[in-house]
């Protein structure tokens, strides 16, 4: 969002013309005056970005950890040291970090704390005259080793403790060798502490405490084990013996976890030491496990006034059914957070009892914290209780804590400790909203728009696509945003690379051309199967490909793509349907009808009538496409307000579904925006001939269009994540379904479906997705944000207003950068008029 200048007016050009080489002087095309002219502000060359936060939650949040990217902020890491946040006139904690461990600073951490949907304002300046508040150390990270005497065999005898910013042990190191302080690399907050054995048992450890104070440099100092007595400032409370101890990892051999042991080195370094955030990293040389010998690295950080841990973990190869947990003591109660939940969602599997070390009595809570998709299965061996985790590219990241009852006010029950931990998830899933504008994307946005710079923004955010993963998606590639191998799929392979062709008939670029066969094409074998296809799922979704599939099969001339439309054409003819005739969402949503899925079937089914049909046949396949938009109109749309529900059951049974008429009960914005964009795009299959049919989709066309227009947002032009409730804590305003909107309105005007009186709200419509959803990053590269990422119903999706807050809000997926694309190359066609 530009917070910077007048919402509701674009300002894209200078910056532009510099990264992408087009002119920034005015031309003869038509320009867009602002909707309402200001002078633009005096803007310090210290400020960096501008920032509204809220909170989505209904309760507090205290020190609630805040990250901006420096890639996003514009600026590079030379740039760390003098930049702060302030509220109003008021410098707030912060600290750059450097979030991924490789050594570089990368990120400006903000702490900051919101009442119950309290809103904040923040700014980013890198004025060194600011200063910044003074902060009580709540957070650390350290290693320390003996120096000043000498090894003995495996045990090292006399010197003193120092730290140190790295270690790599030697050969002789093992477990009770007396050379590094607590055995590992340790971190804490002011709430609780934690070590690494950095040997064969790679146990985790937990150090409480009765002081909000950071208190790892003082522990093991009075004589190595000392940290097992009682006192002033804890005591170490966990037994982890062979275990997986708080929140440690291996691997699950299907019997038991093995330990991350048999290795040909590791190391330990420390990634950052400040008062809001610390963290060190372990690297794993040479793990040796499942038959196989691998490099891992697990980075480790913490935040000011929390107990988790964040844990990143790469490897160097993929390794099935990693493990995590906790280990499994007499007498402990396990306890599950909610299953019933999105995929992308935080979960949590926990221990509560007697378990600590510190008294017979003494309470301890250990939990891990993992989003529910991760989890491939709950188990649990001799000594642990074990989280089996899903190989998503070798990447897997989760959280642990710890809750001693003597902390000072410190979880004293297991009710409390579950209360807490339901609380953290919740924090986690619903991430406070961001509204954002760095500087340097301000200064990208200061001319009129017109049609070569709408254009030249479509080419901006594809070419960074091509640049960041498109290329990916080719057949046994990789899915960087699922984190899964790639698959033949509505959005990159179908949505994404249509966008580039569409683009490539205004702009013309081989590279465009290219990215067709090179991603979907190469789905499809010679003989016309398609690889990854699964025909008898009747996903109405995989039929989207097709369109491209169509466009190749035209292109070339090739057998196989005319092989492969045809066969998709027929499993279309054999896709399960409602009683009226409308298609299933899919074999595992019976009954179902979904806005998504009109969007996703219909215009292949109407290109291809209109490609390689004729006569009756085509005829008819044409009031089969149109037909599907007529029975979501009945069943879906709510006469008194316009919209349309997200899906429809026929059968009443589905969790989600209204018992009386089926519906869903929320007007999802990308849902409708997938109904619109399909309404327009059918229209171009079908012939004048073809009267009635387009009398019909176009009687729906100008009555959504009416409908959406009371919904638009009026301070920015863009639609609200739900479309009835702007406002409402936690909702947002999300880029994707606003693209589709705007690329509705502007197709819909240019092909003359809708008259002129729509222009204005158009034009404010796109201006809305360049002030509030574009960051301009200083390598040339776009970025489009506050894109859900996915939504839907059942298997753990109740369709409720909370459930789509919960889905997670991402930057630069083609659900979202497609509709950017194509609104552009609406809009410049509209503005060339």
């Amino acid at each position: 969002m530009s917070l910077l200048f007048k919402p509701g007016v674009i300002y894209s050009g200078i910056f532009l013309a510099a990264l992408m080489g087009c002119s920034p002087e005015k031309t003869t095309e038509q320009q867009t005056k602002a909707t309402t002219p200001v002078a633009q502000p005096d803007v310090k060359d210290t400020l960096v970005a501008t920032a509204e936060i809220s909170n989505a939650n209904n309760f507090a949040l205290q020190q609630e950890p805040i990250y901006f990217s420096f890639y996003d902020l514009g600026i590079n890491a030379s740039e760390a040291a003098t930049l702060a946040v302030l509220q109003g006139d008021q410098p707030q904690a912060s600290q750059s970090v450097d979030t991924d461990g490789d050594g570089a600073l990368d990120s400006l951490l903000l702490a900051a704390d919101f009442a119950p949907a309290e809103r904040k304002n923040f700014v980013i300046s890198n004025d060194p005259a600011i200063a910044k508040p003074a902060l009580k150390k709540q957070t650390q990270a350290e290693i320390s080793i003996k120096e000043g005497g000498e090894w003995n065999g495996k045990v090292y005898e006399g010197g003193s403790f120092k730290n140190v910013d790295s270690v790599t042990p030697p050969p002789q190191y093992t477990d009770h060798s007396y050379w590094i302080r607590y055995e590992g690399p340790g971190i804490e907050s002011d709430k609780v502490a934690y070590r690494v054995y950095l040997d064969w048992r790679n146990g985790f450890d937990i150090f409480g405490k009765k002081v909000n104070d950071v208190v790892l440099q003082n522990v093991g100092q009075d004589g190595y084990d000392s940290y097992h007595e009682n006192a002033d400032w804890g005591v170490d409370v966990l037994k982890v013996g062979k275990s997986l101890g708080m929140g440690g990892f291996g691997f699950w051999n299907g019997k038991n976890v093995e330990l991350v042991s048999q290795t040909d080195g590791r190391s330990a370094t420390i990634t950052n030491n400040g008062d809001i955030y610390s963290g060190f990293k372990i690297n794993y040389n040479g793990w040796q496990v499942n038959n196989q010998k691998l490099d891992m690295t697990a980075h480790f950080s913490m935040t000011a006034g929390s107990r988790l841990v964040k844990v990143n973990l790469s490897k160097t190869q993929r390794l099935p059914n990693m493990a995590i947990g906790l280990v499994k003591h007499p007498g402990t109660t396990l306890i599950e957070g909610n299953q019933n939940i999105s995929g992308y969602a935080w979960t949590y599997v926990a221990s509560w009892g007697k378990q600590s070390l510190s008294g017979p009595d003494d309470h301890l809570g250990m939990a891990i914290i993992f989003r529910r998709d991760d989890r491939a299965e709950q188990t649990q061996d001799e000594t642990s209780y074990v989280s089996v985790m899903k190989d998503k590219g070798g990447q897997l990241e989760y959280y642990f804590l710890a809750a001693w009852e003597h902390e000072l006010d410190g979880v004293k029950t297991e009710a409390d400790f579950k209360a807490y931990l339901d609380r953290e998830v919740l924090r986690l899933t619903k991430e406070p909203r961001v509204r954002f504008e760095s500087a340097l994307s301000a200064k990208a946005k200061q001319s009129p728009l017109t049609a070569e710079s709408a254009l030249q923004w479509s080419k901006a955010l594809a070419d960074s696509e091509l640049a960041r993963k498109t290329l990916k998606y080719h057949y046994q590639g990789w899915d960087e945003n699922r984190r899964r191998p790639s698959k033949f799929e509505y959005d990159i392979v179908g949505m994404q690379i249509m966008a580039l062709q569409k683009l490539n008939e205004v702009s013309p670029d081989q590279r465009y051309v290219d990215a067709a066969e090179t991603v979907t094409g190469s789905f499809v074998a010679e003989d016309g199967h398609i690889h990854t296809f699964e025909p008898d799922l009747f996903s109405i979704d995989l039929t989207k490909p097709g369109d491209v599939l169509i466009l190749l099969e035209q292109r070339t001339g090739a057998e196989k793509y005319r092989k492969a439309v045809d066969f998709l054409r027929e499993n279309l003819k054999r896709h399960p349907r409602t009683s009226g005739g409308a298609f299933w969402h899919r074999a595992t949503y019976p009954n179902q009808l979904w806005l998504d899925g009109v969007y996703m079937g219909m215009p292949f089914l109407a290109q291809y009538a209109a490609t390689y049909e004729s006569g009756a046949q085509q005829h008819e396949s044409f009031k089969e496409a149109v037909h599907e938009f007529v029975i979501a109109r009945e069943q879906l749309r709510n006469p008194e307000t316009g919209l349309y529900y997200h899906a429809w059951d026929e059968s009443k049974q589905a969790a989600w579904a209204n018992k009386e008429t089926g519906q869903a009960s929320q007007y999802w914005l990308r849902g409708l925006g997938w109904y619109a964009m399909a309404l327009v795009d059918v229209l171009d299959y079908l012939p004048e001939s073809e009267t009635e049919l387009r009398k019909t989709l176009i009687d729906i066309t100008q009555e959504l269009a009416a409908d959406l227009l009371r919904y638009q947002d009026a301070e920015t032009g863009t639609w609200w994540q739900i479309l009835d409730k702007p406002g409402a804590i936690a909702n947002y305003r999300e880029s994707s379904g606003s693209a589709m909107f705007t690329y509705f309105y502007a197709k819909a005007i240019n092909k003359g479906y809708l008259p002129e009186s729509y222009r204005a709200a158009t034009i404010k419509a796109y201006e809305g997705l360049i002030n509030e959803f574009v960051t301009v990053h200083s390598d040339g590269k776009i970025s489009m944000n506050d894109q859900c990422l996915v939504a839907g119903l059942g298997f753990g999706r109740d369709g409720s207003y909370d459930y789509y807050m919960t889905e997670r809000i991402f930057s630069n997926d083609a659900k979202g950068n497609v509709p950017f694309i194509i609104a552009g190359i609406e809009m410049h066609k509209l503005l060339k008029q």
